[in-house]
């Protein structure tokens, strides 16, 4: 393995990491009522942009590179983040996980072949593998997940979707990630004006939003923005449905959430489709190069 294939690996690691986190976070506050949604979205975002500003000024990059991300990227950094604090409420860490990233993977698959890329057999065979596990999570049956709670953390999945897709054209990750935080903060005070006056919030709820913010969505975005730059489309998507088995072990020992048996075979069934890809491709990979 060499220093650069490395790298990715440990960036992309990273950052699955930090995205099962935000689900912890978000399902202990807003599971324990320590905060209400919007609060929880408001000051998740707000302090994303501080704690990144300051870093951005603190490293002072010799980068010539002025890209500052832009208003699309920033409006789908919003959408995703309220649907997912409010999706939360009705949902189990790792049930909303799987649903927002099953809804990732389809909206950058649906995307990238919109765009001309082709899906090779593996590929369409592993998404096919994982998709059967998102669907199974969501047919009718006791563990279900709410309709609402589906419905908003869907519209998470496509937003982020597309703000990853977004995020590989970055040549400057820590600057477009600072500046795509900052310009939600219109959005910020259009969301507080609205909800105000059902605000609700704890000293706990307050530092579980900031951590959230700060650490494992600001610097955590930066560095999925910086480990895109060696995967493709197809393993973008595919390799983050790595994140709702993660989070699910993550609700266990932090939210004393169960383990149930529809969870585990959607995910067993997620995981299987996330080797199909990855060891197709590189199976392929090496076929070429004969």
């Amino acid at each position: 393995m060499n220093n650069h294939i490395l790298k990715i690996f440990i960036l992309t690691g990273l950052a699955l990491i930090a995205f099962a986190a935000n689900s912890v976070l978000c399902r202990l506050a807003l599971g324990d009522k320590t905060i209400d949604a919007a609060s929880f979205t408001n000051i998740r975002l707000f302090s994303g942009a501080v704690v990144l500003l300051l870093i951005l000024k603190l490293y002072n990059s010799q980068s010539q590179n002025s890209s500052k991300g832009n208003w699309l990227s920033s409006f789908m950094l919003f959408l995703y983040a309220v649907t997912f604090s409010f999706a939360y409420i009705s949902l189990d860490t790792g049930t909303g996980a799987l649903i927002m990233f099953g809804s990732v993977q389809i909206t950058i698959i649906l995307l990238s072949i919109i765009s001309g890329n082709r899906l090779n057999i593996y590929e369409w065979l592993g998404v096919t593998i994982a998709f059967l596990g998102f669907v199974y999570l969501i047919l009718p049956g006791v563990s279900s997940p709410s309709l609402i709670g589906f419905s908003l953390m869907t519209i998470a999945g496509i937003a982020w979707g597309i703000y990853t897709l977004k995020g590989k054209e970055s040549k400057n990750p820590l600057r477009d990630t600072t500046y795509n935080f900052i310009r939600t903060i219109p959005f910020i005070i259009i969301l507080l004006v609205f909800t105000i006056q059902h605000s609700s919030y704890s000293t706990k709820g307050v530092v579980l939003a900031i951590i959230s913010g700060g650490i494992t969505s600001g610097i955590g975005y930066t560095i999925w923005y910086m480990a895109m730059e060696g995967l493709s489309k197809i393993q973008t998507a595919v390799i983050q449905l790595l994140v709702p088995i993660i989070a699910a072990f993550g609700g266990v020992i932090f939210v004393d959430e169960k383990i149930t048996f529809r969870l585990s075979i959607a995910s067993i069934l997620v995981l299987g489709g996330i080797l199909v890809v990855v060891l197709g491709r590189k199976n392929l990979l090496n076929h070429s190069k004969k």
